[in-house]
């Protein structure tokens, strides 16, 4: 570690890899509300956050915990639970009279296709506009054509490989070759308000 009269210590969050300031920063002076889009290993998380001296203040939340509720069986934080995520998001941010957001992707280094633009564009499909540039958003992955694809060629080559694989779709009682019009059935679930 550098030593010597010259040297400061980085902020704590700066060193953990949690926070980069200057990107907080121009956040912070534009004064704009931000979708902050976090996926961990199991979860989509998106948030509409605003600026607080005192802290940043949620204005709205959604979490792919609450999918289940208008019937969501696949997984959580696959393409297609990624956008309805964003989507449900949008809504409820909409309602909450948020018409305009900056994207906040933390850390998170921006590749064409990413799980996290599915996120931001369902934000901007429920009607919140979100300046993005090419995102490189694929319609087939968004419905989940490709795990539906996937699961049809295996089951046809590999029974037990098919039933460990998508053994929580299984239990779910979703057969994976039909998430296409699963994720369809959701959508207009959400967009009605619930069952």
């Amino acid at each position: 570690m550098a030593n010597g009269p010259n040297y400061k210590v980085k902020f704590r969050r700066r060193r953990e890899g949690k926070t980069n300031y200057y990107r907080r920063y121009t956040y912070v002076v534009n004064r704009a509300d931000r979708v902050v889009v976090r996926i961990t290993g199991k979860h989509v998380v998106v948030q509409f956050m605003r600026f607080n001296p005192k802290g940043d203040l949620t204005l709205t939340a959604a979490h792919s915990k609450e999918l289940v509720k208008y019937g969501w069986k696949g997984d959580e934080n696959n393409s297609s639970a990624c956008y309805l995520v964003g989507y449900l998001a949008g809504l409820r941010a909409k309602k909450a009279g948020i018409t305009t957001a900056n994207a906040d992707i933390g850390l998170f280094s921006p590749t064409k296709g990413a799980r996290i633009f599915y996120a931001l564009k369902g934000v901007v499909d429920s009607g919140v506009k979100v300046p993005l540039g090419e995102i490189g958003i694929d319609n087939n992955r968004l419905v989940g054509k490709h795990i539906a694809e996937y699961a049809k060629k295996l089951e046809q080559e590999d029974q037990e490989k098919f039933k460990v694989i998508f053994s929580r779709y299984l239990s779910r009682g979703l057969n994976p070759r039909d998430l296409p019009s699963h994720f369809e059935e959701v959508l207009n679930s959400i967009k009605s308000g619930g069952k």
